[in-house]
């Protein structure tokens, strides 16, 4: 069994987008680069105003009941379906140095807010170089079978969906 899945390839901008699964270790990491300052690319993963235009794969919508940005505070948000079947997931922010790196568990829930454990912790590095934003996300999986079914359930093709709306979102607002 291949314990490492890498794949590479540019955005619509040529922009980088390195996205890996290592088994081994129940890690997926992903870095993804974007063509705008720090400012919106942080704001645009921080802000749920934001957050909910671009963080759902289509046809699917986002939707934040609440966020409160701080070590401690949570965000409750679901993803909708066209159908309006929402899954709703739960994340606790457990470190957070502005505009350079925030860490977050992160765990399926009920619509009443209580979580599907195992869950998994994210850990997001923002560097900025040349006016351009490189995103490194790793993701570590308390247990295989999570990460496995994750992937399984089609992680990656709707994370590269996402980072693709992010990329217009922030093309958009930097016309404005």
């Amino acid at each position: 069994m291949l314990n490492k899945e890498k794949s590479r390839k540019a955005g619509t901008n040529n922009l980088l987008f390195d996205f890996t699964v290592d088994k081994a270790t129940k890690t997926v990491l992903i870095t993804r680069e974007f063509d705008a300052g720090l400012s919106p690319v942080w704001d645009a993963f921080t802000k749920p105003e934001i957050l909910d235009q671009w963080i759902a794969p289509k046809p699917m919508t986002a939707k934040t009941k609440y966020q409160d940005f701080k070590v401690g505070g949570k965000r409750f948000y679901a993803m909708v379906s066209p159908e309006g079947q929402e899954r709703w997931a739960i994340q606790e922010y457990t470190f957070i140095t502005p505009k350079t790196n925030f860490k977050m568990f992160n765990a399926f829930a009920d619509k009443d807010e209580n979580p599907e454990l195992p869950g998994s912790d994210w850990d997001y590095t923002f560097v900025e170089q040349n006016n351009k934003t490189t995103v490194h996300i790793k993701i570590y999986n308390e247990s295989l079978a999570r990460m496995e079914k994750m992937i399984e359930m089609g992680f990656k093709e709707g994370f590269t969906d996402s980072m693709t709306n992010l990329e217009n979102l922030l093309a958009t607002l930097s016309k404005k």
